[in-house]
């Protein structure tokens, strides 16, 4: 608010509140407000969607994939931005890295082995990991087990509470965790939704697929059901083609640097699809959330002299 006070804006246009959810739930379904825009869980968003008959923009929970594809290049920088992608922030982030379908390519290069690496560096102590505002420790080990009991699932690396910590039991202490899952069992429906359950904490879900099996790729992720952001990381240009022209996000960054994470500079934060879905920095996302579209004809002056009707056609 400082800043934008400090570039000009004039301090009697913003209202800023600090409360907590209930207050301001009430504040907006008695409000005058024409429309809203909300960032935050997708039951919330659903909620404010019938109290506000539909008068709302959204950003709601993603649970956001990564494709690596066939071609392996760049393996150190790949392997580093997945570890960013999942796990910067405790991976408290809406558009972090939840699941990672891996190309056997890939797979056979070690990538596991390496983002285990990078990942088994992050420390309570530097804070490049951390305690979860979401989940607690149980939650997470609670989840965790459950997707082991998929046939095929091992732990990759982590999966243990952090040591040598004081934090209440209330705010999750895990290490940097993923738990690879067989394709095939991802998609069967007793198995699917708990693969998709959105963890917002250092965990991620992980699979491999190879030239076959990349049909059921593209399945997994039309059923996801919230499409904010993904990423398709390849060089092959055919390839990036086919995954973007069968999945629809709101943000998707394609080439061999793409990441799932880059917001909110170049985010269309809305889920894909959805009429409701918002935006969140540019021109064209302020003025659609924030405005409104109007059309002012302006038809002035005189009638001209001699003006005549014309004839019934």
């Amino acid at each position: 608010m400082r800043l934008l006070i400090h570039c000009g804006m004039p301090p009697g246009d913003m209202d800023y509140i600090c409360c907590g959810g209930r207050v301001m739930g009430e504040l907006i379904t008695k409000g005058p407000f024409r429309t809203t825009q909300f960032t935050g869980s997708s039951d919330t968003a659903e909620d404010l969607c019938h109290e506000t008959n539909g008068k709302v923009k959204i950003e709601d929970a993603g649970f956001d994939w990564k494709i690596l594809g066939p071609d392996v290049d760049d393996f150190e920088f790949v392997a580093w931005q997945c570890d960013m992608d999942a796990y910067a922030c405790s991976g408290q982030k809406c558009s972090a890295q939840s699941i990672l379908f891996m190309h056997s390519n890939w797979a056979k290069a070690g990538l596991l082995e390496r983002i285990g690496d990078i990942a088994s560096k992050r420390k309570l102590e530097d804070l490049s990991i951390g305690p979860v505002l979401s989940h607690s420790t149980a939650e997470m080990m609670e989840h965790k087990d459950k997707l082991l009991k998929i046939p095929g699932a091992y732990t990759c690396f982590g999966g243990n509470e952090l040591k040598n910590h004081t934090t209440p039991a209330k705010y999750g202490m895990m290490e940097p965790t993923a738990v690879f899952v067989p394709l095939k069992e991802i998609l069967k429906p007793e198995n699917f939704d708990a693969c998709m359950t959105e963890i917002f904490g250092p965990f991620q879900v992980i699979t491999e697929y190879n030239d076959d099996t990349l049909e059921d790729v593209l399945e997994a992720t039309e059923r996801i059901p919230h499409h904010l952001s993904a990423a398709v990381v390849s060089n092959d240009q055919r390839f990036c083609t086919k995954v973007l022209g069968r999945t629809v996000n709101g943000t998707i960054y394609t080439g061999i640097k793409a990441r799932t994470t880059g917001a909110p500079q170049n985010h269309w934060f809305g889920p894909a699809g959805d009429p409701r879905g918002a935006g969140i920095g540019t021109a064209y996302a302020i003025q659609l959330v924030w405005s409104c579209h109007r059309e002012i004809i302006s038809d002035t002056g005189d009638v001209p002299k001699g003006w005549k009707p014309l004839p019934p056609s």
